[in-house]
């Protein structure tokens, strides 16, 4: 009996000590933040029109908007930015210096495996960029036989490899070399986003123009921390309500450019997926 009576309090603490690891291990992310009032989101800060500081000295952009505006949704009242680099993003969430990043951030296969991301609310396109004075190339098609530079390690790399088949693809590790090869004539043409590229050709006042309609799309969307389900669900409502009232369509023309369409440009990249 008393065996029996034993094994049976072993069973009930047992029980109540894994009770007490459910309740532990439930997710309360969305609970933390609203309790301390505020929401830590990071973001570089330096690439615009995503993330940049402003004339005021405050960070401004299209995510930075984004950002507010959801925590707004998800019943935030302060927003705290941080500014960090891509680099350091996956590994900033899960040393918890941060609770979201938002700064044109693509769920790629090996980032999701560390992080959790929100439903896409950003995309990029990638165009060809080459040499003002080149008047051979227009679009994909003239390619073939073409020499073209892109970044080791990137999606345009990737993309280049799997759909440039005829053309030389040459690697480089740093984007602004790849720009400069092209200004010397050392490759004919770069495959970088739009916004990369112009922004590259800009401050630098380099000859360069792009041509030819996009050949890709990248989405973005906002990371967390692994298993933080009940903040990604609030994420997500957001984003879907934002899509749904035209704010989404509103911030990228304000932020991106007066014709850009970025819930087109969603859809497209979630197509070719």
């Amino acid at each position: 009996m008393k065996t029996i009576t034993g094994i049976r309090f072993a069973i009930s603490l047992l029980a109540l000590a894994t009770l007490g690891v459910s309740s532990a291990s439930a997710d309360d992310s969305l609970q933390r933040i609203k309790e301390a009032g505020e929401i830590r989101i990071a973001n570089t800060q330096t690439s615009p029109p995503w993330s940049f500081i402003d004339a005021e000295n405050k960070p401004s952009g299209y995510d930075v908007a984004m950002a507010k505006e959801v925590a707004k949704r998800i019943g935030v009242p302060k927003v705290v930015f941080i500014a960090d680099t891509y680099k350091n993003f996956v590994e900033g969430l899960k040393a918890d210096k941060y609770d979201l990043v938002m700064n044109d951030l693509t769920p790629t296969k090996e980032r999701a495996l560390q992080v959790d991301f929100s439903d896409p609310y950003g995309v990029e396109e990638f165009r060809i960029f080459l040499l003002a004075k080149n008047t051979d190339i227009h679009e994909r098609a003239d390619l073939v036989g073409k020499s073209v530079g892109v970044t080791a390690g990137s999606s345009n790399e990737s993309w280049s490899h799997k759909n440039l088949t005829q053309s030389v693809i040459r690697t480089y590790d740093n984007g602004g070399l790849v720009f400069n090869d092209l200004a010397n004539g050392r490759v004919d043409v770069v495959i970088a986003s739009w916004f990369s590229g112009e922004n590259y050709r800009v401050v630098n006042k380099l000859p360069l123009k792009a041509v030819g309609a996009p050949l890709t799309y990248q989405v973005s969307a906002a990371a967390m921390r692994k298993g933080s389900e009940s903040l990604k669900t609030a994420v997500n409502k957001a984003i879907s309500e934002m899509i749904a009232d035209g704010t989404v369509e509103a911030y990228s023309k304000h932020y991106v450019g007066a014709d850009y369409q970025m819930l087109s440009g969603i859809k497209k990249a979630l197509a070719e997926e």
